[in-house]
């Protein structure tokens, strides 16, 4: 059923991956994730690609049956994205905005119909109104971060927060991981609710899943 001018999208049928081309698709993933990190350690905070786990429980957070779209900041190799997709979220509703040239085309390869933008996630709506004009959506079910905020000034991170937010319909959550003990974005929680996961182990290195709502 349509939701809210958004058609219902035809999804293709599933394909059975054998573990080897599943293996070797995990392998080229890392390889293209240790060429970045190489390159520009600080613009990606981490020493693998987000673990399935960790993936997961932050695709959780989707309400698909909103008929709004996702936007995804720093989406990287892909492994979030994948967990997205894993939630029934059709293609054409997810937006995501990668710094990295080549990872920008590589998840365009990896996951046709969606839309990969090659741009500053710190300026997102930017990036968005650039590619789009006046069809740049400006509601989202949520706000998916994988960037690693704590690698930035604080008050840079609190535009990207306020600014997802504002984003957000009601009620609807920014989602960022982080693997510092402390929050990656301190707020006043008479305004906002904020919940945090257990410590992922199996992620590396071990990480927490942050949410974060605007008290209604």
């Amino acid at each position: 059923m349509a939701t809210d001018g958004y058609p219902p999208a035809l999804q293709p049928k599933p394909v059975k991956l054998s573990r080897k081309t599943v293996i070797k698709a995990r392998f080229v993933d890392q390889v293209k994730f240790l060429g970045t990190v190489i390159r520009a350690p600080r613009a990606v905070g981490a020493i693998a690609p987000t673990h399935q786990e960790t993936a997961r429980l932050i695709a959780s957070n989707i309400d698909t049956a909103s008929g709004l779209p996702v936007l995804e900041l720093g989406p990287g190799t892909g492994a979030i994205t994948e967990a997205i997709f894993n939630t029934g979220l059709p293609a054409d509703r997810l937006y995501a905005i990668e710094y990295s040239a080549p990872f920008c085309r590589h998840l365009q390869e990896k996951f046709p119909g969606a839309h990969f933008l090659q741009g500053d996630a710190f300026n997102f709506q930017a990036a968005l109104d650039a590619a789009f004009k006046t069809d740049a959506p400006n509601r989202f079910d949520c706000v998916i971060s994988g960037l690693p905020l704590l690698n930035f000034p604080k008050e840079k991170r609190f535009e990207l927060f306020n600014a997802a937010m504002d984003a957000v319909a009601p009620g609807r959550p920014f989602v960022q991981f982080s693997y510092g003990i402390l929050p990656p974005v301190p707020v006043d929680e008479r305004e906002f609710a904020v919940t945090r996961s257990s410590w992922i182990f199996r992620n590396l290195p071990p990480a927490r899943v942050w949410v974060y709502r605007r008290k209604v």
